[in-house]
């Protein structure tokens, strides 16, 4: 009988469990200042984490969609989640992240806070490890990573934008160590490694290179080339040893806007070296 109990106590979790997996198919995950959306590796208990942040107008679910990076992250055994930014334009799903302060017309909230309360969530409801997570974030997602590994490096385990930077006027500085994998397309056009005007020039998209002087003093780099080169695949990858804690690398790809093929297991190969 006690055999019996148990194993039904087992079903009952497990049912439990499956009704709060908040993926890609199902609600989001509610906290107090937002939703999110998860997949899980396998294994979830105490598995790390890459925090994934859309792109302007993008949502979790379209997040998730790109399946390709989500099924690399997940088969390494780290679970990927996917926050909702807020609503930015009237009757459209699609969100935006609070990176720019002085935009005023932009929805605001205090997005550090957030992904906290993602990651506290997360934990609680999967048993995800919340000591280990990876903040990363495409185009404007990136840009929101940028700011916050700006201001907050020790928010995240290591933060790793992929097509997106500062924007002008750069910050004067920034917090460190920081330990940092940036990703760029050569041929990007939508976020140009030089940058662009937007909105008739309201906004003006920053300087990538620019943008890596910034974390090299943030890292106290004694120089500003790179302590090593390295190719992997289609990426030309530039390396700098800096102060104690920190990790600085940019990898550079031949293709366009977008999060490219093989990103996925280079980023976590960098990221489990970093204590070795």
């Amino acid at each position: 009988m006690k055999a019996a109990c148990a194993a039904l106590a087992l079903l009952v979790c497990s049912a439990a469990a499956g009704a709060q997996v908040c993926d890609r198919d199902a609600d989001a995950c509610e906290t107090p200042s937002g939703a999110y959306r998860v997949a899980l590796p396998d294994t979830p208990e105490g598995a790390p984490s890459v925090m994934m942040l859309h792109g302007a107008g993008g949502t979790s679910r379209g997040m998730l969609g790109v399946s390709g990076t989500v099924k690399a992250l997940t088969a390494r055994g780290y679970a990927v989640i996917a926050p909702n930014g807020l609503q930015w334009r009237p009757g459209r799903d699609g969100g935006i992240w609070s990176f720019l302060p002085a935009v005023a017309d932009l929805p605001r909230r205090d997005e550090g806070a957030f992904f906290a309360e993602v990651v506290a969530d997360a934990a609680q409801r999967f048993g995800l490890d919340s000591e280990i997570v990876i903040l990363s974030g495409f185009s404007a997602g990136a840009f929101m990573v940028t700011y916050l590994a700006c201001e907050r490096p020790g928010d995240f385990a290591a933060y790793a934008p992929i097509a997106g930077g500062f924007w002008r006027p750069h910050p004067e500085s920034c917090a460190g160590p920081v330990r940092l994998f940036q990703t760029h397309g050569w041929r990007d056009s939508t976020v140009p490694l030089e940058g662009r005007p937007l909105g008739g020039g309201r906004w003006l998209q920053g300087d990538i290179l620019e943008g890596l002087t910034i974390w090299r003093a943030a890292n106290r780099c004694a120089r500003p080339d790179p302590d090593r080169y390295e190719t992997t695949g289609p990426f030309q990858r530039r390396r700098w040893d800096c102060a104690d804690g920190s990790a600085l690398e940019f990898a550079l790809f031949p293709g366009g806007h977008s999060i490219p093929g093989g990103w996925a297991d280079m980023m976590l190969d960098w990221f489990e070296a970093l204590d070795d």
